[in-house]
């Protein structure tokens, strides 16, 4: 079973099966032996690399004797051969993992660089449910040697770094990261100082960015049976990153303005800007996001000037459709912008109603220094989830308000500071918060009747901050009847639809969110939220399997676990609710099944109560 951190709490402690390959390594009674034969034993630095199958148990129940050949067949003829050629020696092959060390930093990321891609080719035409995905965690330090085998702290923070990796993935200590950076051609992720189980000071961890595209394919995605497009991340040509959020901006108001036509299918900016930075084939962004067009450009940004560039292009063919370049001073901005989505759209469809085209002309607000600061807020929201950056956006939001208090956009995007803040477990005064959250919200409904972005988040905010499930569901309804294809709507939609008790309404909202944004950084949110509507609709095994994929995609989140444990638990496995349980209990030690309904809001009491036995029985305490 996969392991699930959340990211409410600092703390990543994985839960497993009992391990039946590191536990002599950690094992205390063995460090003593050991302690006790320092003096007499070698001493050596060394980078020492962990690996274990994630999920070893589920495969092993599922097909014990084929899971373990597979295992024995992929470390004989795959992995051990690749430590050698990367000059490493395997420690122990031993259970669902090994330990192996290697002379040099550089070499041991290396190795578990390609022994992850590689593994990635080899579990390509296998099904997802038997495959066999790795968890690496590499550390460098001082060891001791006995025998052949190695002992020491080194090797217990190397353990403890694979169990923090997501399937598929590599976590890799400070030390690694200053040694190996610069020396490969990698992105390293900073995940912040971690609180290792049974690791006494906090170590500071790192992800090893692996290119989605090779460890894991994409399938292609059907066409919609309307014109479909995606607009990328336009490339920022001021010379001058922290320009970045200005030229970002521009594109999330072509995107906001293309998908308010409900004859086109826009993909949602959170997928379109997983491109950014990247050298990419437009044809594999259409397979990869299921659509016919993609528009690309650049704009530039000079004192009082903007010049922005676009082209849009067939993806099914790469032929260039249109392009055109547009140049004006900063005040004209919003007139370039207008223009830029005029061409596209008679572009695409050149019989289209000039009245649509007026339609999404329509701006939250005209003044431009109030736009900048909320495009400064978009930036903060969207470069990382932190309490820091948060608040951050809350303080760009709120001045944008200062400078036009009917900017309704900025008091939606404000209010949704404070979901997050909920749902990270940020908030320092509750009630006070809960108030400021409302008078959000309650502004952006009433500003921003036309605005969609306003409405999805003013709703949102009611029903998940303060419970109002029927105004928000109402909020949310106006705003996808305004932008079909705002793909956080549907998602919000489905989470209310759920708690209301509208099990299909919710999954089919969700799964409508997710062809929109296929490749979503908060698709993991809503595989859970699938996993919660057939779990609650008492169907066990389909929850599990979203829940499963959520993991996979995101292993921090505490909703994932916590429909893990009940759906375990109701379906007959005992051992991984047993084990799900506990975690949830380590990051929320004050949930009980008596205080469930603040966390799950379920109207539903037949509902709450399949949650509630689920979850007594996987062990939470009443």
């Amino acid at each position: 079973m996969r392991g699930p951190e959340a990211e409410e709490n600092p703390l990543h402690l994985t839960f497993h099966a009992p391990r039946r390959l590191h536990g002599a390594i950690i094992c205390p009674a063995l460090e003593r032996r050991h302690a006790l034969a320092t003096e007499r034993l070698e001493r050596r630095l060394t980078a020492i690399l962990a690996a274990d199958v994630a999920g070893y148990s589920r495969l092993t129940g599922a097909d014990e004797e084929g899971t373990h050949v597979r295992l024995k067949e992929h470390l004989r003829v795959f992995i051990d051969p690749k430590i050698g050629e990367h000059r490493g020696r395997v420690v122990k092959n031993t259970g669902d993992g090994m330990l192996a060390e290697f002379g040099s930093v550089v070499d041991a990321v290396r190795c578990a660089v390609d022994v992850q891609r590689g593994m990635a080719e080899r579990n390509a035409e296998t099904p997802q449910e038997k495959r066999l995905e790795f968890r690496i965690g590499i550390n460098v330090g001082d060891v001791i040697s006995d025998d052949g085998d190695i002992f020491g702290d080194g090797v217990n923070i190397a353990v403890r770094l694979e169990e923090i990796a997501e399937p598929g993935g590599i976590c890799v200590s400070r030390r690694v990261q200053e040694f190996a950076e610069g020396q490969i051609d990698l992105t390293f992720e900073d995940v912040g100082d971690q609180k290792l189980k049974n690791i006494a000071l906090p170590v500071r961890v790192y992800r090893v960015q692996l290119a989605n595209d090779t460890m894991r394919p994409r399938p292609a995605l059907m066409l919609p049976d309307k014109p479909s497009i995606a607009v990328l991340p336009f490339q920022n040509m001021s010379g001058d990153l922290e320009q970045d959020y200005f030229a970002d901006g521009m594109v999330e108001e072509i995107i906001t303005a293309l998908s308010r036509m409900r004859w086109l299918f826009v993909i949602a900016r959170n997928s379109s800007f997983t491109y950014k930075g990247r050298a990419v084939d437009v044809k594999q962004v259409g397979h990869e996001l299921g659509v016919r067009y993609v528009v690309e450009g650049s704009v530039r940004k000079a004192q009082n000037r903007v010049r922005i560039i676009g082209q849009l292009i067939d993806a099914t063919t790469g032929a260039h459709l249109w392009g055109d370049r547009y140049e004006g001073a900063l005040e004209d901005v919003f007139d370039l912008q207008d223009q830029v989505t005029a061409s596209v759209v008679n572009a695409i469809a050149p019989k289209v109603e000039k009245a649509e085209i007026e339609r999404v002309k329509r701006k939250a607000t005209e003044r431009l220094d109030a736009y900048d600061y909320y495009l400064r807020g978009m930036s903060s929201l969207h470069q990382e989830k932190s309490k820091k950056a948060t608040s951050e956006a809350l303080r760009m939001f709120k001045r944008a308000i200062d400078l036009d208090p009917d900017f309704a956009s900025a008091y939606g995007m404000a209010a949704s500071c404070y979901v997050r803040r909920k749902v990270y477990g940020w908030m320092s005064d509750r009630a006070k918060e809960n108030i400021e959250a409302g008078h959000l919200a309650r502004s952006a409904a009433k500003l921003g009747k036309d605005d969609p972005l306003a409405l999805c988040w003013a709703g949102h905010t009611l029903a998940h901050v303060l419970g109002d499930l029927e105004d928000g569901a109402a909020l949310i309804d106006h705003a996808l009847a305004l932008d079909y294809n705002l793909a956080s709507a549907w998602h919000f939609s489905g989470w209310v639809r759920l708690y209301l008790g509208q099990l299909e309404m919710a999954i089919d909202h969700l799964a409508h969110a997710m062809r929109l944004s296929p490749l979503d950084p908060y698709l993991f949110a809503m595989q859970t939220g699938t996993a919660t509507a057939h779990f609650v609709a008492g169907r066990y095994e389909e929850a599990l399997s979203w829940a499963e994929k959520a993991i996979r995609l995101q292993s921090n989140f505490l909703g994932t676990i916590r429909i893990f444990a009940a759906a375990s638990a109701l379906a007959g496995r005992m051992e991984d609710a047993q084990i799900a349980i506990a975690r949830v209990l380590q990051i929320a030690p004050a949930l009980r099944v008596s205080n469930l309904q603040n966390a799950v809001p379920l109207r539903r009491p037949e509902h709450l109560a399949r949650y509630a036995d689920g979850l007594r029985k996987a062990g939470l305490p009443e």
